[in-house]
């Protein structure tokens, strides 16, 4: 976490009232609860609804809420929070590189139902095992185009790239605050027009049960306020760290594909990415194998999978993040660490 973001979040506990009360100080709590709420959005550059949510994949519930009136297209490599509540709906593949085909129709158009007049396309704006950046600007022109009157809602999963990237065109834009330097247990639904919802009753405007997370909002608000020149450093540790996997012994996974810089995805053929983990961990680095939400496990990844990584070559895989943390000489660190499992 940012250390604003924790001063944020030590000074909204000291503060606290339930901003649903109406009381005083409830109506106190209120005032700062909005205000964060505006922050938010002013420091995303979000003229839209703000949603504040328990997180990345209650904001990904909240969206799909519903979505039996509707069709829900989802790619290969989103996030196990998508599959979860988008089970058995259409989905489209990625090549090799992780991205989708956008050089013509046809990647959409596979996907399309005849019998349905709204489809809600969901896509990641940055993966989170690759660091692959899809052409959502494509996505977007391509969603608009004609399809005989035919609706196509684009919903954002923006969890790894907000805060760090600018906000790409779409309807609904999932955010995540510990993604950025924030708490956890915060996130945020981007909303361009509250009727694409299902309203629930409870707090957030009908949409979202469950006490408002003052304390949890100010740090977000903070954390998104705080510098972010630390990015353009992330840039080049990224690239001087895949220089040296490259030169030794290593490959990195979807390597030639615009990718965050905050993400990498890193093959050591004949060495286990448990083994990997473990050696690792033991020189002091933390770093994971696939996605980091599943409860600690090392399953492969399907992302890797449904890139056409076989199983054997993905086993291999683990995932290293840069954060604002991060220094020089760590990467530095971490070169020599590879080196030697190399």
């Amino acid at each position: 976490m940012r250390p604003e973001a924790v001063a944020a979040v030590i000074d909204g506990m000291a503060r606290w009232a339930n901003p649903s009360s109406p009381h005083a100080e409830g109506r106190a709590a209120r005032r700062a609860l909005e205000e964060a709420r505006a922050r938010i959005a002013k420091a995303l550059d979000w003229d839209g609804e703000v949603i504040l949510t328990g997180g990345a994949s209650e904001a990904l519930g909240i969206a799909l809420r519903g979505a039996g009136r509707y069709e829900t297209i989802v790619t290969t490599v989103e996030h196990d929070a998508v599959f979860r509540v988008a089970e058995g709906n259409n989905r489209i593949h990625v090549g090799g590189d992780g991205l989708v085909d956008t050089r013509d129709r046809s990647w959409l158009l596979a996907a399309l139902d005849p019998l349905e007049a709204t489809d809600r396309f969901v896509i990641q704006s940055a993966n989170s095992e690759t660091g692959v950046l899809q052409p959502l600007d494509v996505i977007d022109a391509r969603r608009r185009e004609d399809w005989i009157g035919r609706r196509i809602t684009l919903l954002a999963d923006c969890s790894q790239s907000a805060g760090k990237l600018p906000l790409p065109p779409a309807d609904l834009i999932v955010v995540s605050a510990h993604k950025l330097g924030g708490p956890p247990g915060i996130g945020a639904l981007l909303v361009r027009d509250l009727s694409l919802l299902t309203p629930t009753g409870g707090q957030e405007q009908g949409y979202r049960g469950g006490t408002e997370n003052l304390p949890a909002a100010l740090g977000f608000a903070a954390a998104l306020e705080a510098p972010r020149d630390w990015f353009d450093r992330a840039v080049a540790l990224r690239r001087d760290l895949d220089a040296v996997v490259r030169g030794n012994g290593g490959e990195v996974i979807a390597d030639a594909s615009p990718r965050i810089a905050t993400i990498a995805a890193y093959r050591l053929p004949g060495r286990s990415a448990a083994a990997q983990l473990m050696r690792l961990d033991s020189a002091g680095f933390a770093v994971s194998a696939g996605s980091a939400c599943s409860s600690g496990t090392l399953k492969t990844s399907h992302v890797l999978g449904a890139m056409g990584i076989e199983a054997k070559a993905a086993s291999e895989v683990i995932r290293v993040s840069f954060g604002w943390t991060t220094t020089a000489d760590e990467v530095e660190r971490f070169a020599a660490a590879w080196k030697a499992m190399a």
